[in-house]
Formats: structure tokens, sequence, C-alpha cells
């Protein structure tokens, strides 16, 4: 069975890319090459992974085996009663209105993402020197669809878990990406 999630973003999100710009942001941000922001399927799942271990963990009469519904470590094979997520992207609709009016990648991302800058403070509440740094975040406000192909036998517990995803991307420990997830269509198959 293929769900279509929708993942609606509470709070400005840090989808790093691990690239840095010299003389601009010391984080940038995940994007397409039209400058869409978007968030890896894989990286979903390792979010997936905590809070499904967190739920067997709470509801051991599940008998939950995360190895069996998500794989080992590094295992992408596509296995029979493996969960698989797909990249949460800007929908469709929403790509084609904006292609239409922006030509330019740079200003397709500047349209979906933000720059923030933060500093680290001594016990006294004073900037510290040198530690000014930028990240580029994904507004908040923005919706973004994936997608999750499972056994329809696993559709409850499944639901339960997404439902337990608060926030994704970096710096989630500071308030960024915090999220709400939706299962919003299924389809067999």
């Amino acid at each position: 069975m293929r769900s279509a999630l929708k993942m609606t973003l509470l709070s400005d999100a840090i989808f790093g890319n691990g690239v840095s710009v010299p003389g601009g942001e010391d984080v940038s941000v995940l994007c397409d090459r039209e400058g869409f922001p978007y968030y890896k399927g894989g990286t979903f799942k390792g979010i997936f992974w905590e809070e499904m271990e967190n739920f067997a963990a709470w509801v051991p009469e599940m008998k939950l085996n995360v190895d069996d519904k998500l794989g080992s470590a590094g295992d992408d094979r596509e296995l029979p009663g493996k969960l698989r997520f797909y990249d949460f992207v800007i929908p469709q609709k929403v790509r084609k209105r904006v292609t239409e009016t922006v030509q330019n990648s740079d200003d397709v991302l500047d349209a979906f993402t933000c720059q923030r800058t933060f500093t680290a403070l001594d016990e006294e509440g004073i900037a510290q020197k040198n530690t000014l740094r930028s990240a580029r975040c994904v507004k908040a406000g923005i919706t973004l669809v994936g997608a999750v192909e499972y056994e329809e036998s696993d559709a409850a517990w499944i639901e339960e878990v997404l439902g337990l995803i608060k926030y994704v991307g970096t710096m989630r420990n500071r308030g960024f990406g915090k999220v709400k997830i939706e299962i919003v269509g299924g389809v067999k198959g």
C-alpha cells in the first residue's frame, strides 16, 4: 500500500545540504535544480526510526521489530514488508504556479526560504566573539508532500508513529523544524 503524506512546517526548518556558501550562509538548504527546497525520504526514515523505537518500547505487545520494518542501518534494499519513504517536495500545483512567474532558481529558493543568524551567548547573556553563524531556513507555513509504502496490516501503528514525529531537520533541539505530519490518502498496490 502507498499513502501520501503531508508535512506542514509549524516553524522555520533547516534541511541542511552539508554545504556552506562562502560569504553567505554557514548552513545551506537542500533544494532541487529549480530552487525548490525538499526533505529526503531517507532522512525522514531516520526520524521515523527513532520514533518507531520509542513506540515499540512503549507498546511492547505490538512486537514491532524495527529492523524487519525499516532494515538495518545503511540497508536500502527493497524487501517485502519493509517501509519505503519518498522525498517530501513542494506540491506540483504550487511548483507549476511558481515556475510560471519566477524563472530564476535563486528567486524560487528565496520565495520558500529565509536567512537566520545565530550567535553563542556567554553565561551573562552577552554575544561571544566570532560565533556569528547564518543558516538558510525553509519558511514556517510551507507544506511539502511525500509518500510511504507499507503492508496494509501495518497501517494503524504507522499512523501512530507518524503522530509522534514533532520535529525534523537540523537544529531540532533548538525549536527549528516543528511539523505536523498527516496521512492524506492511500492507494492499494
